[in-house]
């Protein structure tokens, strides 16, 4: 097994077991994922009206994507708690299932013929817009281009730690819990780290 299933098995392991462990887990967890979970409806909505038609044509059907063709995606632990707090026990065994298979495929370990396994999908795939849907989408349409800036700001209200988000605050409970992964990068990426040092978030 490679070390990319391997760190994908284990966080999906972790938080399945964690919110098994008490029942009001689940329930506080979805409460401060609330408005998160509502911004990437937004997203959704966005990218289906604006790209579908293009994101389906130039890179899912004709096997060119940048993102889904590659077995490694950027996963972050939120990423992780998410997707499980929104999927129920048999889809969380089949991300687990597909996990222990050997990828011998030209597609992410999580795409199927009929798009990504994931009900939430990691925030780096859902807001990566190739070349050609920046040109042909974007460039074309200055109104939709703000839209779209608007939209990366927001993002960053919820994942990049100059400021709390919600990303470091699910990473630090599971670690409060006395979880550890190295998924959780908003605790491990020297970068990261620096980011929320220079915020004045830690010392």
């Amino acid at each position: 097994m490679n070390p990319y299933h391997q760190e994908q098995i284990e966080a999906i392991a972790m938080v399945h077991q964690h919110l098994k462990s008490d029942p009001f887990v689940r329930r506080d967890l979805l409460a401060l994922a609330a408005d998160y979970l509502s911004f990437r409806a937004e997203v959704d909505n966005f990218l289906s009206t604006h790209f579908s038609k293009v994101c389906t044509q130039t890179c899912y059907q004709n096997r060119q994507s940048a993102c889904c063709s590659r077995e490694g995606i950027i996963t972050f632990f939120t990423d992780i708690v998410v997707n499980v707090l929104v999927s129920d026990s048999q889809e969380i065994e089949d991300y687990l299932s597909i996990l222990h298979k050997p990828n011998t495929g030209f597609k992410c370990v999580y795409l199927t013929e009929s798009g990504c396994r994931w009900k939430v999908k990691p925030i780096v795939c859902e807001m990566f817009l190739c070349d050609t849907a920046e040109e042909t989408v974007l460039a074309q349409n200055p109104q939709t281009r703000r839209q779209w800036d608007l939209i990366e700001e927001k993002r960053r209200q919820y994942t990049w730690p100059d400021q709390p988000v919600l990303f470091d605050k699910l990473e630090e409970l599971f670690v409060e819990a006395g979880y550890r992964s190295p998924l959780m990068y908003l605790h491990n990426s020297p970068g990261l780290l620096r980011v929320k040092q220079k915020a004045g978030l830690i010392k």
